[in-house]
């Protein structure tokens, strides 16, 4: 079987590590104008993009990405009846090479853009992940970037996970807004 030849995340959170408020909705806090363009950049370049059910990047490209969307809806992997550019993955049902081989993509870039299960459940085979942090927004009970946050950071996951952090990036210093890409 095959699978992807590079794996990567895309994650903005805030300062308390969550990537969308208690009722699983990303606020306007994390929507900034600098992230958005390196998110949308990144994404060009992705071959498919992973996520879960409630996850999803919009914007004029959308309908035209191949996509993995986890879910429980099926055994193990199955056509999405109103997409065929999508394949629906249940990972305790089947392996992540069995949903590549039939989504059938031109490349090997697969970029995961959430929710947390999907974040988490990519951890230990990311290759890059590229980590956001909007310093001023604070969403307490929001929802983590990964399993396990708090107590941990998603940082210290990253690092667990066997990341290691570049040199940070300072999108925007009034926003509080930096980015740091990490590497296996």
């Amino acid at each position: 079987m095959t699978g992807p030849d590079h794996i990567e995340g895309l994650a903005i959170v805030s300062a308390d590590g969550m990537i969308a408020d208690s009722n699983g909705i990303q606020p306007d806090a994390l929507k900034l104008e600098p992230d958005q363009r390196f998110f949308f950049g990144e994404l060009a370049k992705a071959d498919v993009l992973a996520h879960g059910r409630h996850s999803g990047e919009g914007g004029p490209s959308a309908p035209h990405k191949l996509r993995i969307i986890l879910t429980r809806s099926v055994a193990g992997v199955g056509r999405d009846p109103s997409s065929d550019k999508t394949v629906l993955w249940n990972p305790a049902g089947a392996p992540l090479e069995a949903a590549w081989e039939a989504l059938d993509p031109p490349g090997g870039r697969l970029v995961v853009i959430g929710g947390t299960a999907a974040f988490g459940l990519f951890l230990p085979r990311y290759d890059t992940f590229h980590l956001s942090r909007a310093a001023k927004a604070h969403l307490p009970g929001g929802r983590p970037v990964f399993p396990g946050i708090p107590p941990r950071t998603p940082e210290d996951l990253l690092a667990e996970g066997g990341l290691k952090p570049g040199a940070t990036r300072l999108l925007d210093a009034s926003l509080g807004l930096s980015l740091t890409t990490w590497q296996r």
